[in-house]
């Protein structure tokens, strides 16, 4: 794996060639599956995996003892609901430890032990009706160093590589024993860790006994360049052997170094949907954040970012040239032509500097003779890091030369991924500005410490060493912690007055010594030794897990300092232990509203994009038949109101959805609407002959929903829950205690002025983490019972926030009467699928998690009666 050097690719500028003319095939999607990355119901939110167009999902047997949660029946409905095709089920997973600790005295006993595992497990799909198509049975995984491996939990010692036949004979076993109580069922395998040369007689073997995998699967821990490679080698060997062409799915893929990173992942991306394969992202981490994609339930980073870019791709792929083919580490890309929205879209990425984005094949009768662009920049913002959305840099019309666009760049940052839509120019749209007026970094290893304690860490992640996390110029520096007097300095410099944030990237591994006490450590920033504020930092479930903690100051032009300090005079110390990496500077636009254009957003039902309104805010418009959708991935950053305008152009009539909940119909003119922190579905649906839709814009509140806080230590406790002090808790108390049972819970009264949907926004910790066997940490999510005036309780998943003085909140949308309503938290371990028995690794909570806050919102405006 050559990569060019940082000289080579600064000397001259890269040339990446996108043909629109080559078309390689319809548009698959099926790089953004995951490993483990679905925790239950609402652990990541729909909304998460609705917009990371999640294709398939790999997880462990139905009450497996592998890992906490990620149960794949308990996954199933929610992600179907979400649009998910399938769950592969990992049989094996059922048992603890790595290798599978299989009972048994021999190895026969061993299988014959599993076999009734199996068994269980296609028993419960059975039960499971119309979701039973959508599972796909995974009997082995990786069985050369497992079950068929030469450890002391393998069937007999002997590798099934240097002798297969007990391996054969047990696939044998499993794949009939499957198809025997289920002749519709899929079955995928072999499950090697590479795509060994002795696939080749495991083919052979099933052919001949008539055992053929539905689907064939392998991991890639490799890279890019190995996916083209051997996706290419099994469709070979297909062809040798008359077989197929088979589903393929990659269901283990990158390392810890490329996940997260915008710039690492659309070369892994652009690899695989060149292949046109499924691929898994890997599980090195936590359950439950689509491998490091998702923060908290609702929020997604950088890397969430770019798969919801590359899932909106439609159309046909086309053949993109890199100015290094196939070889890692440098600048690659894919892109997509749809003839019928008259629009392509590149995704692209790998390398800083220069770069020429070069379009060819650009068709008159598609795109005239003036190209409308639109460039946005997908950072890096960590594994636990919030991303507000990809951030525009250039809104521009080109003229269109000899079939020909040629965009040129500078300044790209390795780290991040690009996205370039061409549309149809020359209507009349006006070119909106950047949506950030700059962004600087200023590494921390570059910054001036005084003070003791000090410590640079590192090299982190490399391409030589992809086991460990990206950073940002691969150092850190710690020192900032209990007992220290450190100091470390940034001295940045500005071009102009404005508004900006500082975004300071760190983490405090939430196991460390010091921070076990406290949970997030606090440390005081100044600017120019001036308006002192204390920052809390990011927890994270290692040492180099990335996130930020943003602040927003005003600066004049030319130079400042930025501290961050161990102590200060006015506010306190530091308790804890943190490492920086970097603080970013970003200038903040003059307007506060973000714009979201309809004809780049995903249409379905038979909305079509339409470059015939001049006067669109855009290139074009979306026009909506009766039944016929758009659908935005809207950001905020924090739960509550924002201010919601839904532009149309002409007459008709649509109705607004926000996360699944009915708002009413699309008003003329900005309305307050409740939206969760992080990511939102907002969805025009047409209700007339015609609506043409323009954009959508979100700005801030104007605080017309009510909105009332209600403390916990307030409400009727009963049993064990009590009021316990919290450093970082609302007035430093918060309510444990809360679940084993219905008789310790919490009730709070609130009350509503007018009846209808509201949020109740919990604010909570939750610090509760399993045994682990291996690598993975295993935290587990905690559940509530939520019980509304008497009603049935809802369960609701809590995740990790990674210690137990560490606060985050959880929006739930529940209907109130006017006037006063109870609502009570109460908490049980659940059992296992059978109802009986439970698990015996303290993987499944009885607790809710620690509860501070309530806060109850409208979710937006009661119409009046009879209103549509």
């Amino acid at each position: 794996m050559d990569a060019v050097t940082a000289e080579e690719s600064a000397a001259v500028p890269e040339r990446l060639t996108v043909d629109l003319a080559t078309g390689t095939g319809p548009f698959h999607g099926g790089a953004s599956g995951t490993l483990y990355g679905l925790y239950g119901e609402g652990v990541p939110s729909r909304a998460v995996v609705e917009g990371m167009y999640v294709r398939t999902v790999t997880t462990k047997a139905q009450d497996g003892t592998q890992h906490p949660g990620a149960d794949a029946l308990e996954i199933l409905p929610s992600f179907v609901a979400a649009g998910g095709q399938d769950v592969y089920v990992y049989l094996p997973d059922f048992h603890r430890g790595f290798p599978y600790e299989w009972p048994g005295a021999t190895g026969e006993e061993r299988l014959a032990g599993f076999l009734e595992v199996v068994r269980r497990q296609v028993e419960h799909v059975l039960t499971l009706g119309a979701y039973r198509s959508h599972v796909v049975y995974v009997p082995f995984n990786e069985p050369e160093g497992n079950m068929f491996g030469e450890g002391e939990w393998s069937y007999d010692g002997t590798s099934w590589r240097t002798d297969p036949r007990p391996y054969f004979e047990a696939w044998r076993r499993a794949y009939r024993l499957i198809k025997g109580l289920d002749p519709d069922a899929r079955v995928a395998g072999p499950n090697t860790s590479i795509l060994y040369p002795e696939v080749r007689g495991f083919l052979e073997f099933a052919m001949e006994h008539d055992v053929l995998p539905d689907v064939v699967t392998w991991h890639e821990l490799s890279s890019p360049a190995e996916v083209r490679t051997n996706v290419a080698r099994y469709r070979s060997l297909e062809t040798e052997l008359g077989i197929g062409p088979l589903p393929v799915n990659l269901n283990e893929y990158a390392h810890n170094y490329h996940l997260s990173v915008p710039g690492q992942m659309v070369q892994w991306i652009s690899a695989i949907e060149e292949s046109k394969v499924d691929a898994d992202l890997a599980y090195w981490n936590i359950a439950g954040n689509l491998n490091d994609s998702a923060v908290e339930a609702g929020k997604g980073n950088g890397q969430w970012w770019l798969f919801n870019a590359y899932g909106q791709l439609t159309g046909n792929t086309v053949r993109v040239t890199a100015p290094h083919p196939n070889v890692q580490y440098t600048l690659q890309g894919l892109a997509a032509l749809d003839r019928d929205k008259r629009q392509a879209r590149m995704l692209f990425g790998g390398a800083g500097g220069a770069a020429d984005i070069v379009i060819e094949g650009v068709d008159p009768d598609v795109f005239g003779t003036t190209a409308h662009i639109r460039l946005q920049e997908i950072p890096w913002t960590g594994q636990v890091g919030v991303c507000a959305g990809p951030l525009r840099l250039r809104d521009e019309e080109l003229p269109v030369t000899d079939g020909r666009v040629t965009l040129s760049l500078t300044g790209l940052d390795a780290m991040s991924a690009y996205q370039v839509i061409l549309s149809p120019g020359g209507r009349g749209a006006v070119c909106l500005p950047p949506s950030v007026g700059g962004r600087w970094t200023y590494e921390a290893e570059d910054a001036t410490y005084t003070g003791g304690g000090y410590t640079k860490n590192g090299p982190e992640g490399s391409p030589a060493d992809v086991d460990r996390f990206a950073t940002s110029g691969g150092y850190h520096v710690g020192g900032l912690r209990t007992g220290s007097d450190g100091v470390l300095a940034f001295d940045v410099e500005v071009p102009r007055d404005g508004t900006y944030d500082i975004q300071v990237f760190a983490n405090s591994h939430n196991e460390a010594e010091l921070v076990r006490e406290q949970g997030p450590t606090n440390v005081f920033l100044r600017v120019d030794g001036r308006d002192p504020r204390e920052l809390l930092l990011p927890l994270g479930y290692k040492w180099a897990v990335w996130g930020h903690t943003d602040t927003r100051v005003a600066l004049t032009a030319g130079a400042h300092r930025i501290t961050l300090a161990a102590h200060d005079p006015d506010l306190g110390v530091t308790k804890g232990d943190a490492v920086i990496d970097k603080l970013d500077l970003v200038l903040r636009a003059d307007d506060d509203t973000a714009v979201y254009e309809a004809e780049y957003a995903a249409l379905a039902g038979g909305a079509a994009v339409s470059h015939a309104h001049r006067g669109a805010s855009g290139p074009g418009a979306a026009v909506l038949p009766r039944g016929g959708t758009v659908t935005f991935w809207v950001h905020a950053d924090d739960d509550g109101e924002a201010s919601v305008t839904v532009d149309v152009l002409g007459p008709g009539e649509g109705r607004l959805t926000v996360n699944g909940e009915d708002t009413g119909r699309v008003e003329r003119g900005a309305v307050p609407l409740f939206l969760t922190g992080g990511v939102n579905r907002l969805t025009v649906t047409g209700t007339s002959e015609l609506l043409v839709l323009d954009r959508l814009r979100v700005g801030p509140s104007r605080g017309l929903l009510t909105t009332t806080a209600y403390p916990a230590e307030e409400g009727a406790l009963t049993g064990t829950a009590k009021v316990t002090g919290f450093a970082y808790a609302t007035g430093g108390k918060a309510v444990d205690g809360i679940g084993a049972g219905p008789g310790n819970a919490l009730t709070l009264t609130v009350t509503a002025e007018h009846a209808g949907r509201h949020a109740l926004t919990v604010r909570y910790a939750n610090g509760e983490q399993a045994p682990a066997t291996h690598y993975n940490p295993d935290p587990v999510c905690r559940h509530a019972d939520v019980r509304v005036n008497g009603a049935a309780p809802r369960r609701v998943l809590f995740p990790t926030t990674f210690h137990f003085g560490n606060f985050r909140q959880l929006a739930l949308p529940v209907t109130l009467d006017e006037g006063a309503n109870t609502v009570t938290f109460t908490a049980d371990e659940l059992p296992d699928f059978d109802g009986v028995t439970r698990n015996p690794h303290g993987q499944r909570s009885a607790y809710a998690p620690v509860i501070d806050r309530v806060t109850v919102t409208r979710l937006f405006l009661t119409r009046a009666p009879g209103a549509a």
